[in-house]
C-alpha cells in the first residue's frame, strides 16, 4: 500500500471575508496501510457544501473547525481498497468523511452506510439520497409540518436542499413558492411542480414575492438569509414555522459588523406577536429520522416523484475553485466533485 500516493487538499490560512486560493494547499503523501478494524478507501466523489465554510473558522460553533495544515472536511463516496475490518469488503461502496483528498484510511465503525445497489447513481448519496436530501426531509418533518392548502416558501430552491423541500411539500399538499437566483434555475423550478418560481435578482423581487402569497407564508424553509428573508418576514402568518437550515448569504461575514440597523428587535416583536416558531437544526441530530427517510426518499426516486440535479466537477485540484462559486450561487444543483 505504500506505493500508492494520496492527493490531498488542506486549510492553509484562515480566510478574511470570502475564502480565495492561498487558504488552501495541494500535498502530495504515501498512504498508509490499514491497521487493526482500519480500512483503506478509494474516494470517488467528494461532496461540497456550505457548511464547510464555517468549518475554516476558529470561532464556536456547533462543530470543531478544521485545524491549520489538516485535510480538508467533507463526505465522500468511496470504494474499498483494502479491509481489516469484518464490516466491509474489498469493492463494497460507502459513505465516508473522507475529506478533500484521494485516499483515506479510517476506522471501519466511522462508516455508517453502505452503499447498496438500488439504480441510483453512487453520487446521489451524497445529495438527494443523503444529507442534504435528509436536511431537507427532516426539518419539513419535525419543524416545518406544512399540511395541505398551506403556502410553503423556500430559498436556495434550485439547490440540493431546497429543491427537495419543494418536492416533498407538494407531495404533502402544500401550495410552494420556489426562489431561486436567475433566470435559469427559475425556469429549472417548474419543471419541478413548484407553484410558482421567483428569482430574487429581479428588481421587483419583493412585490412578485407578495402577489405569489395572497394567503400569506404558513412555512418558510431558510436556507439564505439577506435580502430574501427581508422580503419574506412581513408576509408571514400567524404561528407560521421557519426552520433554518442555512444564512449562505453571510456566511463570509462572519464576525463583522453587518450595515445597517439592527432589525433584531422588531423580528423578536414579530416572533411574539405572531407567536412565530423559528428553529435552527442541524440534520446530524435528528438522525433517528433517517431510516424513515431512506425508505420514502428511495421510494419517491424510484417512481419518479422526487427529481434532482447534480452539478459534477472533475477533478480534486477543482475542489477549491467549485467550492468559491457554491458560496456565490454558481452552482446549479448538488455540488460534487469527481476524483477518479
Amino acid at each position: 500500500m505504500n506505493a500508492l500516493t494520496n492527493t490531498r487538499i488542506v486549510l492553509a490560512s484562515r480566510p478574511n471575508g470570502a475564502p480565495v486560493s492561498i487558504n488552501f494547499r495541494i500535498e502530495h503523501v504515501p498512504v498508509p496501510a490499514p491497521g487493526p478494524g482500519e480500512v483503506l478507501l478509494r474516494n470517488r466523489y467528494l461532496s461540497l457544501d456550505p457548511y464547510m465554510r464555517g468549518r475554516m473558522e476558529e470561532g464556536p460553533s456547533y462543530a470543531a473547525p478544521v485545524a491549520l495544515d489538516a485535510v480538508m472536511e467533507g463526505r465522500t463516496v468511496a470504494e474499498v481498497l483494502a479491509s481489516n475490518h469484518p464490516g466491509f469488503a474489498i469493492g463494497e461502496h460507502v459513505l465516508a468523511p473522507g475529506n478533500w483528498q484521494t485516499h483515506a484510511v479510517i476506522h471501519g465503525d466511522q462508516l455508517s452506510r453502505k452503499l447498496e445497489n438500488n439504480d441510483l447513481p453512487i453520487s446521489t448519496a451524497l445529495g438527494v439520497y443523503g444529507m442534504p436530501g435528509f436536511t431537507a426531509y427532516v426539518g419539513l418533518q419535525e419543524i416545518g409540518k406544512p399540511q395541505p392548502g398551506e403556502t410553503l416558501v423556500v430559498a436556495a430552491a434550485s439547490g440540493p436542499v431546497g429543491a427537495t423541500v419543494g418536492q416533498i411539500a407538494k407531495l404533502q399538499g402544500a401550495r410552494t413558492v420556489g426562489i431561486a437566483g436567475g433566470e435559469q434555475k427559475r425556469a429549472y423550478l417548474e419543471t419541478l411542480g413548484f407553484d410558482v418560481a421567483l428569482d430574487h435578482r429581479a428588481d421587483d423581487f419583493a412585490a412578485q414575492l407578495r402577489a405569489a402569497v395572497p394567503d400569506g407564508i404558513d412555512v418558510y424553509f431558510e436556507n439564505v438569509g439577506g435580502h430574501v428573508f427581508d422580503a419574506v418576514a412581513p408576509l408571514l402568518n400567524d404561528f407560521a414555522r421557519i426552520p433554518v437550515c442555512g444564512t449562505i448569504a453571510t456566511y463570509n461575514a462572519r464576525g463583522a459588523v453587518l450595515p445597517g440597523p439592527d432589525r433584531l428587535p422588531g423580528f423578536m416583536s414579530q416572533v411574539l406577536r405572531q407567536r412565530l416558531t423559528v428553529r435552527g437544526f442541524i440534520q446530524s441530530d435528528l438522525h433517528a429520522f433517517f431510516p424513515a427517510f431512506l425508505r420514502e426518499m428511495g421510494q419517491w426516486l424510484k417512481d419518479g416523484r422526487v427529481q434532482y440535479r447534480e452539478d459534477i466537477v472533475e477533478g480534486l485540484e477543482n475542489a477549491p475553485e467549485a467550492f468559491f462559486g457554491l458560496l456565490k450561487g454558481r452552482n446549479f444543483g448538488k455540488l460534487v466533485v469527481k476524483l477518479d
